[in-house]
């Protein structure tokens, strides 16, 4: 596989890319040719202990137009050694220390409850969408944004582009940039303002001020920095579409949720993020010769780790392909086990800190959901794996009636299907 370059199938396969390479090579280590560039897959909880390691460096095996769809220019994803632990300690005081993940998900509990209100009795509203603006308004006030700057359907609009137009290359990386720039603009704007003020405790105020080196940031940067606490928690309404997938798929859930505390949301919401598709794989660069299982890897070789395979892997969780938040109930989650957000420590690593607002958000609206009275009506609900980001192709649209609906759904057998593409 080393002389075959693979960028092609990466588009034409997704998500199924790198678990039918590796199984097509005996599942371990893969050589492989990704962008014109040598590459090595791995995956497994070592993979990812590997990976994680000090040898490795991100932004230089960040693609360009990741980096100016989805996380921006000067961000702390491109940032590697001690300028990113500085920048990254802005971001762990905000989103791992304190209540602030707590706080954020009883806001947009309270904002859906709201939109709940506005949707029963009215013509059907697509899941995706209507979450995602529903954490738009939470997260505005959340972070600080005033009220007369907040334009919350825009911001949900512009954050779910930016995600959705990060692995293609057509009409929607064409709408994620110019979304991007649209935010980044305002929030620019915002940022320059918020300066002229005293300094508060809002994480609009807390990266308005954030200095590195002695120095404040642009005000683009800045604003580039602020979208990153913004939009990772916008694109939950990913995975909140996929909990009302699985909520039609297994009904049986609805009513668990509905009845169970916050263990099994948490429970549930590890599940979504652990069996639903979001980041196919991650890149980093060897900054050295290493070895991994006996594979050599020179120093500049891609080393791409397959997030979807090792969510899906029969050696790491029993019965991948069953939907069971069980497997969640009673015990610790090692650091390098679920990956859907990266692995290792968040404070001094690569590992996304908004990943406990990820969890929380998701409970939250996950068990909110379950406890609204709703139907879906006849859609296609498929989720197509050879799209990145996937989703539910419909966006999971729902009626939600005046009372209760007449009759709940069927119980679906388990032959259905929830995905297609691969696996």
């Amino acid at each position: 596989m080393a002389d075959v370059d693979q960028t092609v199938a990466v588009a034409l396969k997704g998500y199924a890319w790198l678990p039918d390479l590796r199984r097509r090579t005996g599942g371990g280590p893969v050589r492989t040719r990704v962008l014109g560039q040598p590459a090595v897959a791995v995956c497994g909880p070592d993979a990812a202990r590997f990976f994680y390691a000090n040898d490795m460096e991100r932004h230089s095996a960040l693609p360009g137009l990741v980096v100016r769809t989805l996380f921006g220019r000067g961000a702390v994803h491109t940032l590697d050694g001690a300028a990113h632990r500085h920048r990254k300690a802005l971001f762990t005081a905000l989103l791992l220390d304190g209540d602030g993940a707590v706080r954020l998900a009883e806001l947009a509990g309270r904002e859906f409850d709201a939109a709940a209100a506005r949707w029963r009795g009215g013509p059907p509203v697509r899941l995706l969408d209507e979450s995602a603006r529903v954490i738009a308004a939470a997260v505005s006030r959340w972070v600080g944004v005033p009220d007369a700057d907040r334009d919350v359907d825009a911001l949900a609009r512009d954050c779910l582009a930016m995600v959705d137009g990060f692995a293609t290359v057509g009409p929607r990386t064409v709408r994620a940039l110019l979304a991007r720039e649209v935010q980044e603009r305002r929030l620019a704007r915002l940022i320059t303002e918020v300066r002229a003020r005293p300094r508060t405790g809002s994480p609009l105020s807390v990266i308005a001020h954030h200095r590195d080196d002695g120095e404040l940031l642009e005000p683009r940067t800045a604003a580039v920095e602020l979208l990153n606490v913004i939009r990772p928690a916008i694109a939950v309404a990913w995975f909140v579409a996929f909990a009302g997938h699985a909520m039609d798929m297994w009904p049986r859930l609805q009513s668990r949720l509905r009845t169970g505390d916050d263990e099994d949301a948490r429970a549930f919401a590890h599940e979504v993020r652990r069996f639903y598709p979001f980041a196919p794989f991650l890149g980093a660069r060897a900054t050295r010769d290493l070895f991994f299982q006996g594979e050599p890897i020179p120093a500049g070789t891609l080393v791409l780790l397959d997030v979807y395979g090792q969510n899906h892997d029969p050696q790491v969780w029993p019965d991948p392909y069953t939907f069971d938040p069980d497997r969640f109930l009673g015990r610790e989650i090692g650091e390098f086990e679920l990956i859907p957000q990266g692995g290792g420590d968040p404070r001094t690593g690569h590992r996304c800190p908004g990943e406990q607002v990820t969890v929380a958000l998701l409970g939250t609206l996950s068990r909110r959901l379950a406890e609204l009275d709703h139907y879906l009506p006849p859609q296609d609900t498929t989720i197509d794996l050879s799209r990145i980001p996937a989703r539910p192709r419909e966006g999971i649209v729902l009626v939600v009636p005046e009372g209760r609906p007449a009759a709940a759904p069927a119980e679906v057998s388990a032959s259905r299907s929830p995905v297609s593409g691969g696996s």
